[in-house]
């Protein structure tokens, strides 16, 4: 199957077909893709990617298709802003912004892995896709399963913010709403993936489904030249991102495309009123014990972590660490971060700048090395979080009396506007 080798568990290391499974019959942890990178480096080189479309199939040899894609063709290669307004305020030099909040097709950065997942479902054969969502995958898996024509399933809690939940119907899929929270109707969709055989993205499809996070990291990599950053924060839900952005860029090493080696510390953020993985790698503990998650970070409220462990030993090895941030500190950074660098990120992308704040104020992560923030999802999907956090505009006549008065009344401000 092109240069993937077999399925591999991450615990005890026995190989398994390259099939429908998620969990080590042996010792149960979890499955990921393992690849031929000797055979991969004779292939691929700098300029056969860059000789390819902006997307993230340029870097097709190190995702888990046995042929062509035929799910999400357009996803990908979102830019990397060098954000120098937002780094003035944070007093650092170097800073870029990975923003997927402008991904194709559903604005986030699920399109990547909803892409990969349901192409190989394809080659498997599955005519039904499905997956358990906080929001954004529910919104990629429509979207996507729109496009190529699968008839698809997607599972939310039932208090998921509105826009994210017409954001999926809209598609005309079959949503269906479930009274708890994620983990609940995680717990559900395993036993309703063995029963009906259906490809659920992120349950027994998984392993596929995961690799598609590296993308971020490849892209990342090539476009600051072939190189990875010092430092990069990523927010953490499941725990899988932060993971398969360090393995992307270990891919890259492995295979020759980068001139240095990988030095780049981890750092993940969590929303203090859900941060399992955040609070035990401030413990010390390798134990992640659940939440109930309670914060307006919902497409990150997920309270048991699939990835947690291995997210947390990410960070632990590359000497990042974790940070959480509260409702008002993400509210403040979503504010920020459209007021410097005109980038309207959802919640979690008010999470990752808060943490990267905070981490810079503490000097744990110093003002003079590069940064990458990972932002990965829209401002318009989550516009609720900010209802009575913004100040509202004023209202007046249409003629120009009303509004030199308006001007007098504002003071400074509108009166150097005023005078252009």
């Amino acid at each position: 199957m092109g240069f993937v080798k077999s399925l591999k568990c991450r615990e005890c290391g026995r190989d398994f077909p390259l099939e429908a499974l998620h969990v080590c019959e042996y010792c149960f942890g979890p499955l990921e893709v393992d690849y031929n990178y000797d055979e991969i480096k004779k292939v691929i080189t700098r300029e056969l990617i860059e000789s390819r479309g902006s997307n993230m199939w340029r870097y097709k040899e190190l995702l888990p298709l046995e042929g062509d894609p035929t799910v999400g063709m357009q996803v990908g290669f979102t830019p990397l802003v060098k954000a120098g307004n937002l780094a003035k305020v944070l007093g650092v030099e170097e800073l870029y912004i990975k923003n997927d909040a402008v991904n194709f097709p559903s604005l986030s950065f699920k399109d990547r892995v909803v892409s990969v997942a349901m192409s190989r479902a394809r080659e498997m054969g599955f005519k039904v896709v499905s997956c358990a969502s906080t929001g954004n995958l529910a919104n990629s898996v429509a979207a996507n399963a729109a496009a190529c024509g699968m008839e698809n399933y997607v599972f939310i809690p039932h208090n998921l913010e509105r826009s994210k939940v017409l954001g999926t119907l809209v598609y005309g899929t079959h949503v269906v709403g479930i009274k708890g929270t994620y983990d609940e109707v995680n717990r559900l969709c395993s036993e309703i993936a063995g029963r009906y055989g259906w490809a659920f993205v992120n349950i027994n499809i998984r392993p596929y489904y995961a690799e598609g996070s590296k993308a971020f990291g490849f892209e990342i990599a090539e476009q600051l030249g072939w190189k990875t950053p010092k430092h990069v924060v990523v927010p953490m839900a499941g725990g899988s991102l932060i993971c398969k952005i360090l393995k992307a860029f270990k891919e890259f090493e492995k295979v020759g495309l980068l001139d240095d080696p990988v030095e780049t510390k981890v750092y993940g953020a969590q929303a203090a009123g859900c941060n399992p993985i955040v609070r035990a790698v401030k413990a010390g503990k390798e134990l992640i014990e659940p939440v109930h998650p309670d914060t307006i970070a919902k497409s990150l409220a997920i309270g048991n972590p699939a990835d947690g462990y291995y997210a947390a030993r990410t960070m632990r090895e590359t000497g990042g660490t974790g940070e959480d941030v509260t409702d008002q500190e993400i509210l403040d950074a979503m504010k920020l971060l459209a007021e410097t660098e005109g980038i309207f990120a959802e919640t979690a992308g008010g999470v990752t700048l808060g943490a990267a704040k905070k981490l810079i104020e503490n000097g744990v992560i110093p003002r003079d090395e590069s940064i990458v923030l990972s932002i990965t999802g829209n401002g318009l999907k989550t516009q609720e979080a900010l209802e009575g956090n913004l100040v509202e505009p004023p209202v007046i006549n249409a003629n120009i009396a009303d509004f030199e008065e308006l001007v007098s009344r504002s003071g400074e401000k509108y009166k150097a506007a005023a005078k252009g």
